[in-house]
């Protein structure tokens, strides 16, 4: 529900910032947004028709791991936490290995397999979700139309599951250090650590956020050794980056990141021939659901990207941007985050979007001032919320969202929040 108000809410927006630019004179708006229409429908199609192949390849792979044996061997490892932050999920469930290769994909930036890694993983927490809506139903003698709405109601797993991906855990921000060598930085890598502390701190809160919606008691020694481990694990690598030239860190991390990804696929197959299993026949039974997951996500992206469009093309975007820094005038305080806020607002809408006014604001403002700085730890900071909803949720046919978007985007508040005080420490 909470995503219907606010897709109505895109529209109803754009028509009034659109009203206001044709009384200021510029009656063109109109034409822009009815342009933007069209070519963001083309856009999340081509998204979509891009997806194919990598879905097909990545469910593939993932078919062969369970057939395998090896996403259940990894589940049973990770037991002992997983049962802790996704209580909803039975101990040692195949969903567990599934969730944890995404987050790894989505840390190393390995989007390409993050994705449909997520997509694997949201399938599961449905057969989940599905299975027990049916035994409830049988149980308390409810109704098929009941069940059926159940069936479309994010689970609590899915929800923490998604709000884990939309605060955006990545250790190595390899794009964007290279977009700043582009564009003559002095050293590009000297975002590295701000990013990677903006976005520790956004994936923490949007665990301690669901948690406290969900009542889950992060108290318990397991988590809080794992966050404790995870927090050194941090500090180490910050430290270890930090002592490498540029050259250096871009071949480390591009090295780690593609060795990690061909090891999973290797290790995988291994695990397939050991079993006995015919390793090309599983590939082709999850590449064929990969290629209907990514036909099946078309409509809920068209719905999120012609919304995001429309609200950008009617200059509702400048005109929020304009009203922050007029607020932070009139309350005293430095407007020097305020020109790299265009990124932050449309990082949550769209990738490329916030992609695009980053580039933009290391253009005219510099990749060494205040603002291209602070603009690059915004994009590194926090993950595409709509976009992840859009794609998650519908490939699985998911349409109450219950607290997932008000749990992703207080996440992403955090992330941005956290991003602006980081930079100040270091640039200021």
């Amino acid at each position: 529900m909470v995503l219907n108000y606010i897709w109505i809410a895109f529209f109803l927006l754009a028509a009034v910032c659109a009203i206001i630019q044709c009384f200021i004179g510029n009656t063109g708006v109109f034409a822009d947004i009815v342009g933007s229409t069209f070519e963001n429908a083309k856009t999340a199609f081509e998204i979509s028709i891009g997806l194919t192949g990598v879905l097909s390849l990545w469910m593939g792979i993932m078919k062969i791991g369970e057939k395998g044996g090896a996403v259940n061997a990894l589940s049973r490892v990770l037991s002992p936490l997983f049962t802790r932050l996704f209580p909803g999920i039975p101990k040692g469930h195949p969903a567990t290995g599934h969730i944890f290769m995404n987050i790894a994909a989505n840390m190393l930036g390995l989007d390409n397999a993050a994705t449909p890694l997520g997509l694997k993983a949201m399938e599961s927490m449905q057969e989940l979700n599905k299975a027990r809506n049916e035994e409830l139903g049988k149980k308390n003698g409810w109704s098929e139309e009941k069940v059926a709405k159940l069936n479309e109601t994010a689970s609590n797993p899915m929800i923490m599951f998604l709000v884990l991906n939309t605060s955006g855990l990545t250790i190595i921000p390899v794009s964007i250090m290279v977009y700043r060598a582009q564009l003559g930085a002095a050293q590009p890598t000297d975002v590295f650590v701000p990013i990677l502390l903006a976005t520790f701190v956004a994936t923490l809160m949007g665990i301690v956020i669901v948690s406290i919606y969900q009542r889950i008691n992060l108290f318990q020694p397991v988590l809080i050794g794992t966050l404790g481990g995870m927090c050194f694990l941090v500090a180490g690598m910050i430290w270890g980056f930090s002592q490498m030239e540029k050259e250096t860190m871009d071949w480390v991390s591009t090295l780690v990141a593609n060795v990690i990804l061909f090891g999973i696929m290797l290790a995988f197959i291994i695990a397939g021939m050991v079993k006995k299993v015919n390793v090309y026949d599983a590939f082709i039974e999850g590449a064929k659901d990969g290629f209907t997951t990514a036909v099946r996500v078309i409509p809920y992206l068209v719905a999120i990207l012609v919304a995001i469009g429309i609200f950008r093309a009617s200059g509702g975007m400048d005109i929020l941007i304009g009203g922050i820094n007029w607020l932070v005038e009139l309350c005293g305080g430095n407007t020097d985050f305020v020109a790299a806020l265009p990124t932050a607002l449309m990082k949550p809408l769209s990738g490329s979007g916030a992609r695009g006014m980053m580039v933009d604001t290391m253009t005219t403002y510099g990749a060494d001032s205040f603002a291209g700085r602070l603009a690059c730890i915004f994009q590194g900071s926090t993950d595409t919320t709509f976009y992840i909803l859009a794609v998650y949720f519908g490939s699985v046919g998911i349409r109450y969202t219950r607290h997932a978007v008000t749990c992703g985007l207080l996440a992403d508040l955090a992330g941005i929040l956290a991003a602006i005080a980081i930079a100040y420490f270091f640039f200021a």
